[in-house]
């Protein structure tokens, strides 16, 4: 179900329904839409206004960040209530505190910040565990995922229903809508590859800032595995699904990987400070690896492959998602 309100989202339909599946035209912020839906064995919930600058940006109002990323959760667990199916969340690492992420001690090395102290019970020398700080602030966007994340895990336990909540590093692969705050190795290499004006923000404008990168080939098979096992026992509800260290890669990097691949590009230099970026977020998914046997199999330079074919066999793929 999509209520198909982001630009080029029509294109997904298309291609859903050339492989033969129902693709049903709704909203998840109307209870009345999901009348007819149903029996289900399991509801994915990978619905949300997915920016950290949603509901403040001017774009998308606060309440509508709410309505779309809470009330369609709660929506959705009312659904699985009532045919007692199991309920799939797939949150983000935006639920961790920007407080405590803005003060890691960071050095840099081959042009990537990285964490200089791991004293924190919350890191690990792979990044960032379930441990972590979940403080305000996470941004309004980190919090209405924490929310639906608690009431998830409420509903499963009061309604009994199986509930598995997947914190996710930055999603990429070919075919994704990429934007500057959502989808941005996506948003980069088709940007660099169309020379259009990239800019490194904030951080004495270094491009220095690191995030992993998490392939939705790799996503998928740890969601089917969840789907397929029901209801475990004494298995973690909430876990990091990430690429980790082994994806981890700065703008700068990034842009080199461009470079390479399609030609130098000129990126300009900023020192605005947006409230909401952050110098670095790499997830240990060490969780995922132990209780599912999970970990990612697609390499960072295939995933940005992937999208580099993509983006030369597309040529007005930013357009269609602006």
């Amino acid at each position: 179900m999509d209520n198909l309100a982001r630009p080029g989202s029509e294109t997904n339909r298309r291609e859903l329904v050339s492989k033969g599946i129902d693709v049903r035209h709704g909203d998840l912020r109307l209870a009345s839409d999901l009348e007819t839906i149903g029996p289900m064995d399991f509801v994915i919930d990978a619905a949300a206004l997915p920016s950290v600058l949603a509901g403040v940006d001017g774009a998308n109002s606060s309440l509508q960040l709410v309505q779309h990323n809470l009330l369609g959760t709660i929506h959705l667990l009312e659904l699985c209530k009532r045919h007692h199916a199991g309920f799939l969340l797939l949150s983000t690492s935006r639920v961790y505190s920007i407080e405590a992420l803005t003060s890691l001690s960071l050095d840099i090395q081959k042009d990537a910040f990285v964490v200089s102290d791991t004293t924190d019970p919350g890191l690990t020398d792979d990044g960032i565990n379930e441990n972590f700080s979940t403080a305000a602030p996470v941004s309004m966007y980190g919090a209405t995922k924490i929310a639906s994340e608690t009431m998830a895990l409420e509903y499963g336990l009061t309604y009994d229903f199986p509930v598995w909540i997947n914190r996710c590093g930055v999603l990429a692969g070919a075919g994704q809508f990429g934007r500057a705050d959502q989808g941005i190795f996506s948003f980069w290499l088709h940007s660099h590859l169309r020379r259009q004006p990239l800019k490194y923000l904030g951080f004495g404008g270094s491009g220095h800032q690191v995030r992993d990168c998490l392939n939705v080939r790799d996503l998928s098979q740890l969601v089917s595995t969840q789907i397929a096992s029901g209801d475990r026992k004494n298995v973690p509800r909430t876990i990091n699904v990430s690429g980790g260290q082994a994806s981890a890669m700065s703008l700068k990097q990034l842009t080199q990987w461009c470079d390479d691949r399609f030609g130098k590009h000129a990126i300009q230099s900023s020192d605005e400070e947006r409230p909401f970026d952050l110098p670095w977020v790499v997830l240990d998914s060490a969780l995922a690896n132990q209780h599912w046997n999970w970990k990612p199999e697609v390499s960072m330079n295939d995933t940005l492959e992937e999208i580099a074919v993509h983006a030369e066999s597309n040529p007005g793929w930013l357009e269609l998602s602006q």
